[in-house]
């Protein structure tokens, strides 16, 4: 018998605030005070949901920090569409050019874009493409200045890799950079986990709360924030994995309200006997004498009324054998990568440079 086993691993994880959001209201079955949510699903395809953490209570309560979080969500954009890639990247420089304004970030300010993730590993790749195909203008201004037309803005950029390649925890990289170039304001840019396959590649959220490098596969480090850098840090996530923890509680939760409707849909045909037509005994018939509904009552009892710690308790038996962290990503995700990471860099290109529109943006990316 064991004792003490450590669960926290198999708990539901997820980067989006707005899943976070979810699982709160599941549990707690009413709003919940401090957060601010605005759905917007007016065009076709997208549906965009803005979500507001007022105080630390209310971050507290959904495990996310304070600040402002915009999602943007395409399912369609799993289908290779160049239409739909087009419409979700005017959308996203929309959008991510209002948060910019929300902020107080004006046109002159210089921006530091940091790719963060590991190039050699696919899903982990998408801060780095991001950054190849980002048009870059410190280097102009510091070197000839007078070639740099109206409507662009002084950007520079950086992949700094992992702490498995450099030896240099991240922020402080990004710290170094900082204080020498001396940006007005950075984005990073990262791979994110969630917990529905579905959004795999197929969201992005953008907050004003920084980011932990490596949050997407459950390795934090230390903080790339406003608190940190002294100056304001955006962060833009696509989650392109999932944990097979969340796939197992999906998967039992799914099992349970199967056979919970099975169940119904027998008791319903149960009363829907004519009394007539069974035959006489002396003893009355109950639900119990429906065929096969006493196995679904066993398996019911066993596992239908599991609470939270004790369901994680038999995620944690089945995923045992094959270790805890195990961490899925689709097998087409060479090529969602590498399209989300075109509609980003297209999208930040026109958000970041007013002299940048739909009809040259392609001059920029490759």
């Amino acid at each position: 018998m064991e004792h003490n086993i450590d669960l926290s691993g198999y708990s539901i994880r997820t980067d989006l605030a707005v899943e976070a959001h979810e699982l709160a209201q599941q549990q707690n079955e009413s709003n919940i005070p401090g957060i601010w949510l605005q759905a917007d699903d007016e065009e076709p395809n997208i549906k965009v949901t803005r979500l507001h953490v007022e105080n630390e209570e209310a971050g507290r309560a959904i495990g996310k920090l304070p600040g402002r979080y915009l999602t943007i969500e395409v399912p369609k954009l799993r289908d290779n569409d160049t239409s739909i890639e087009e419409q979700v990247t005017r959308r996203f420089a929309l959008e991510f050019a209002s948060f910019l304004m929300k902020l107080g970030i004006t046109e002159e300010k210089k921006a530091l874009v940091v790719g963060l993730g590991n190039w050699n590993v696919t899903p982990d790749a998408l801060g780095p493409m991001v950054v190849e195909n980002l048009l870059v203008t410190r280097h102009l201004y510091q070197l000839a200045p007078d070639t740099v037309g109206d409507g662009y803005r002084e950007v520079s950029a950086l992949s700094p890799g992992v702490l498995g390649i450099t030896g240099i925890e991240t922020s402080e990289i990004v710290f170094g950079v900082v204080e020498k170039s001396k940006p007005d304001f950075v984005i990073c840019i990262d791979a994110l986990a969630s917990r529905a396959l579905h959004r795999v590649n197929t969201t992005i959220q953008i907050s004003d709360t920084g980011i932990h490098p490596g949050s997407g596969v459950g390795n934090k480090r230390k903080a790339i924030d406003q608190n940190t850098l002294g100056i304001p840090v955006i962060a833009i996530g696509v989650p392109t994995v999932v944990f097979a923890s969340t796939i197992v509680n999906d998967a039992i939760t799914y099992l349970l309200g199967h056979f919970g409707q099975s169940m119904a849909e027998s008791k319903r045909a149960f009363n829907k006997l004519s009394m007539s037509t069974l035959p006489e005994r002396k003893e009355p018939y109950t639900e119990d004498d429906l065929p096969d509904l006493e196995s679904r009552k066993t398996f019911m009892g066993l596992v239908g009324s599991l609470p939270e710690e004790e369901k994680r308790q038999l995620i944690h038996e089945v995923l045992r054998p094959l270790g805890q962290d195990l961490v899925v990503t689709p097998k087409e995700v060479d090529d969602f990568i590498e399209g989300i990471s075109n509609v980003i860099a297209t999208g930040l290109n026109r958000a970041l440079h007013r002299a940048v529109d739909a009809e040259n943006s392609a001059s920029y990316t490759h």
